[in-house]
């Protein structure tokens, strides 16, 4: 929808050409800010279903019964942490593993997961950014066009030669960009 909007906004503003970029820079900066949030979102709902997984571990250990401390562990979630704690109980039953040290065990084992994924994310970081720089630097050179003297965004969208140059430029950029992101993509995680 958002390249839709942009498409059309560009169309307007300075032709096809324009319409092109705009659709696909647009497409993709939502595309970027969309997949950021639902990252975010699920960095807060694993994080809150690890901490009720602990506040578990936490009940029983203070002596709570199991049933009570599950039905506790679900009542204030979304029904994200009933199943995994029931899943817990099952396997401390068939198996005869302490419940409690087996919640911690999960947990300390989740955290520390998060732990090297939040280190992948943050060695990747650089490569992202450095990515998203290029993406920009032909901004630059329109600058420095006008600098010079010379109208280069009529040139880009106003001759055929220019057309084409644009497009696949921006045709280049999208690609560069979508491949930056499967290469930096941390796995696990959806940023």
């Amino acid at each position: 929808m958002a390249g839709l909007l942009a498409a059309a906004l560009g169309a307007l503003a300075g032709g096809p050409v324009a319409a092109f970029a705009a659709a696909a820079y647009g497409t993709v900066g939502v595309r970027a800010l969309l997949r950021r949030e639902a990252s975010r979102h699920a960095r807060r709902a694993r994080k809150h279903w690890l901490d009720q997984l602990c506040d578990l571990a936490a009940d029983l250990r203070a002596g709570v019964p199991v049933a009570q401390a599950v039905a506790l562990s679900a009542d204030g979630a979304d029904g994200s942490a009933g199943s995994p704690a029931r899943a817990a109980v099952h396997l401390a039953d068939r198996t005869g593993a302490p419940l409690a040290e087996l919640l911690e065990r999960i947990d300390v084992d989740a955290r520390s997961a998060d732990r090297g994924l939040a280190a992948a994310a943050a060695q990747a970081a650089g490569a992202r950014a450095t990515a998203w720089l290029l993406a920009a630097l032909p901004l630059g050179g329109i600058g420095l066009g006008y600098g010079i003297g010379v109208d280069p965004v009529a040139v880009l969208l106003h001759t055929p030669v220019g057309g084409g140059c644009a497009v696949l430029a921006v045709a280049l950029q999208v690609a560069g960009l979508l491949w930056a992101e499967r290469l930096t993509s941390v796995p696990g995680r959806g940023a």
